[in-house]
């Protein structure tokens, strides 16, 4: 397979996509006082930004659930932090003021036969409209699902400050 000037290749994004997404951080942690602190804190003084957080809490351990303004150096923070991390793509989806915009979220992948995994919302910035992380079982179609119905995908440059 030639990948060289020339090529038939057409080269998408340093991920392999080509349409909005969001990388979502999973980490491990202790289930003990002041973990959560501990690891919210290694993003202190960085310039980057928690814009959505979900946590699932077991007898022994936590998982949380995680989307930051800058992934790539917050990926860069945890891996030196020494912490199990699971990097995964999410669809953030942009709600419209508008009758009831989950149910019509929900409503167009269920109609696509895509199921949703993951969902929580997320924290936006002063003055932009409401917006939810979701993670479902195929990404790319869902992606063209909701875009054909309107819905406006937010992908990370619109998590940056400014």
């Amino acid at each position: 397979m030639s990948t060289g000037e020339g090529s038939a290749t057409e080269f998408q994004t340093a991920r392999g996509r080509d349409y909005p997404s969001i990388r979502q951080f999973t980490v491990f942690l202790e289930n003990r006082v002041g973990q959560l602190l501990e690891l919210v804190r290694r993003f202190e003084g960085t310039g980057i930004r928690i814009v959505a957080l979900s946590i699932t809490d077991s007898a022994e351990c936590a998982f949380v659930r995680f989307l930051i303004s800058h992934p790539e150096r917050g990926r860069e923070i945890l891996e030196r932090a020494g912490l199990a991390i699971i990097e995964s793509d999410l669809i953030a989806v942009e709600l419209p003021d508008e009758g009831q915009p989950l149910l019509q979220v929900c409503a167009a992948l269920l109609q696509a036969e895509l199921n949703i995994v993951q969902a929580y919302p997320m924290l936006t910035k002063t003055g932009s409209a409401p917006a939810v992380a979701i993670m479902v079982d195929n990404t790319d179609i869902a992606a063209e699902v909701l875009a054909k119905r309107g819905f406006r995908l937010l992908n990370e440059d619109d998590l940056l400050d400014g």
